[in-house]
């Protein structure tokens, strides 16, 4: 996490707290010539709408102004992590178990560094996802420190 991402969290945190909601993810990032302050919150259910996420926008730009953390212009945005959430913490994980996903890794693993299927287990040490390679389905067992990125995915062969 870059260190104006830990500012906002440490900011934000308390606020999805009070509200019952989770944060799933934040970014800062440049597009073209300009910076977005990006939060993503949902509920534990996994449905929030946009008055929750209005609320957050709210009380977290009133912490920005107070303690202005970014010296630069941005847009800040509070959103929904959509239906392909990303997977960034072990809970997130646990959760997505038996859901499809996506997962790139570092370095190839059998050839592959991306994988698309079933999340059938995770655990300390690795993730298992059940992948189809034409018309056979594979157990491919990844290890968490090659996993790269990972997010929830929509299976469009269902």
């Amino acid at each position: 996490m870059s260190k104006i991402t830990e500012e906002v969290q440490k900011l934000v945190s308390p606020i999805v707290n009070d509200l019952e909601l989770e944060l799933v993810d934040i970014e800062f990032v440049k597009e073209g010539r300009d910076w977005f302050l990006r939060v993503y919150v949902d509920t534990p259910e996994g449905n929030i709408d946009i008055e929750q996420c209005a609320q957050v926008s709210e009380r977290l730009s009133e912490e920005l102004d107070r303690t202005d953390p970014i010296t630069q212009n941005y847009f800040l945005e509070v959103s929904s992590p959509g239906a392909e959430r990303p997977l960034k913490k072990e809970e997130d994980f646990h959760k997505a178990v038996g859901q499809y996903v996506f997962i790139k890794t570092y370095e190839p693993i059998n050839g592959m560094k991306e994988f698309e299927g079933y999340l059938l287990s995770y655990g300390s040490e690795f993730a298992e996802v059940e992948i189809r390679i034409k018309t056979r389905k594979l157990q491919v067992k990844i290890e968490n420190e090659k996993i790269a990125f990972a997010r929830l995915a929509i299976d469009f062969s269902a």
